[in-house]
């Protein structure tokens, strides 16, 4: 796509070009429209249109992506990205002074500006799409130097901080603005938030306001692959994250590199999600965490919830120190999607970025419904008024094999709920359903040879269909025995 030089133009002229392409059932996961752009341009502006023929009863319709990288090219370094939007918006515009959300503002610049377009599924007949772009002439806007949200709150030292880090603003697909994405996190009682929309950082200078003493958030992505969704969790602000390869390429250990050396988490979200491409293909070896629990408790949770609690079972067979935490986050895009739902409530030195992604990656966490849900887990070996005998979430207590071990939850919140302590050998106590009160204590006696380790879960009366009933709180695992 080929504009005039732009010699001659005044401010305020406008140039538009519009092309028609079709792409094949098959094609690339990514194709990119060349668009030449002159000197002296101010904005620009693209929309796109696309068929979508009848298909097929369960056979994917078309739905075609978009994003766009500036004359710096279009390689992994994320050098030239300029933004995404995906599926969620018909246009988007670019300049110094502003963007749409989900793109970056910036200049100009002169040279060969890439559109690029993402087949998210094709149609049997194919897929044809009409993309116009207008530039505007003039100078340039003066260029806002991005601000970011302060890498700690006020918080009370050592202590459990509740967080959700998988949330979406307008600067992704989802519909709440970033300040009623706060408002939210502050009705749940959310101490930290993390940013995290679709294959882009451009939201992250819009936090800095929202922050507060009350309220950590911290900045991150959802890196969306065609083999899966992971939360690029607690990166430097401005960091991308590239997402256009599938497991086959052989690139993710890379890609998983890149985030911890930008200070973030690598973790798997919603790994058994049904939609095309949610599943999560690339394995767990690089992961720090995993999203066990996404938004409203289904059967997609309970299929990961197992498929995590096997990792635990290898961690412990291969004798291996390291081992895969949970965690769990409400994936809210828009109302009724509630902020909090679920949360992860994480012990921490601080309310910091550094100690809160500390916690996360020990598995010093338990996942809850709500802010009315409070636990303590703990485990006690024979003799346990000696506080070095008592241990909890995330942590391993080192006693022989055959020593008398007390596991220990205390719950609140959780009305009419059964509690399950469950092993490497699977469910060994399922309470009685605890008073309306929300309530009790439950205890177990065991040893290390029986139980390498214990992590409760609370569970509504409610069933989905065979499975047990609705999560209302899950802990990471105690480890028992020496290792």
């Amino acid at each position: 796509m080929t504009f005039a030089s732009g010699a001659g133009a005044t401010d305020g002229d406008q140039e538009t070009r519009t092309i028609r392409g079709a792409l094949p059932a098959g094609s690339p996961d990514y194709v990119y429209v060349p668009v030449e752009v002159p000197s002296g341009v101010r904005e620009i502006r693209v929309s796109y249109t696309y068929d979508r023929p009848s298909v097929p009863a369960g056979t994917p319709g078309n739905a075609l992506d978009i994003g766009v990288f500036d004359e710096r090219g279009t390689d992994p370094d994320g050098r030239g990205f300029r933004g995404w939007s995906g599926g969620a918006r018909p246009e988007f515009f670019l300049r110094a002074d502003g963007a749409t959300p989900g793109y970056v503002p910036g200049p100009v610049g002169p040279g060969t500006w890439y559109v690029a377009l993402g087949p998210y599924t094709v149609a049997p007949q194919g897929l044809s799409y009409e993309l116009t772009v207008t530039l505007t002439y003039g100078a340039p806007g003066t260029a806002v130097p991005p601000v970011y949200p302060p890498q700690r709150a006020e918080g009370r030292g050592r202590d459990w901080y509740r967080g959700d880090c998988h949330i979406h603003s307008w600067h992704s697909d989802g519909r709440r603005t970033p300040a009623g994405v706060a408002a939210g996190a502050r009705a749940a009682g959310l101490d930290f938030i993390n940013s995290s929309e679709h294959n882009t950082h451009a939201s992250h200078p819009h936090w800095a306001d929202l922050a507060g003493d009350d309220l950590l958030i911290m900045l991150g992505e959802e890196v969306t692959t065609r083999n899966g969704h992971v939360l690029a969790l607690g990166t430097e602000p401005g960091t991308f994250v590239d997402w256009r390869y599938r497991a086959r390429d052989n690139r993710w250990a890379g890609v998983a590199r890149d985030i911890r050396r930008a200070g973030g988490l690598v973790v798997p979200a919603h790994p058994h999600a049904t939609c095309v491409g949610c599943g999560w293909k690339f394995g767990f070896g690089e992961a720090d965490a995993v999203e066990v629990w996404n938004g409203p408790f289904t059967p997609d949770d309970e299929v990961a919830l197992a498929q995590w609690d096997n990792t635990l079972v290898a961690s412990v067979r291969e004798g291996r120190g390291r081992w895969l935490p949970a965690m769990g986050n409400s994936d809210a895009h828009r109302p009724p999607d509630a902020v909090g739902m679920p949360q992860t409530v994480v012990l921490a030195d601080d309310l910091t970025r550094e100690a809160v992604l500390a916690g996360i990656r020990a598995g010093r966490s338990y996942v809850a419904e709500s802010r009315k849900v409070s636990l303590r887990f703990t485990a006690t070996g024979d003799g346990g008024e000696d506080e070095d005998e008592r241990t909890g979430i995330g942590e391993r207590l080192h006693v022989d094999r055959d020593t008398p071990v007390t596991v220990r939850l205390e719950a609140s919140g959780v009305p009419r709920c059964t509690v399950r302590f469950v092993t490497d050998q699977g469910v060994l106590l399922t309470s009685a359903p605890l008073p309306v009160s929300g309530s009790g204590i439950v205890e177990w006696r065991t040893t290390p040879a029986h139980a390498a380790y214990v992590r409760a879960e609370v569970r509504h009366e409610t069933a989905v269909g065979p499975l047990p009933g609705v999560m209302a709180a899950l802990t990471n695992p105690i480890f028992l025995g020496n290792e």
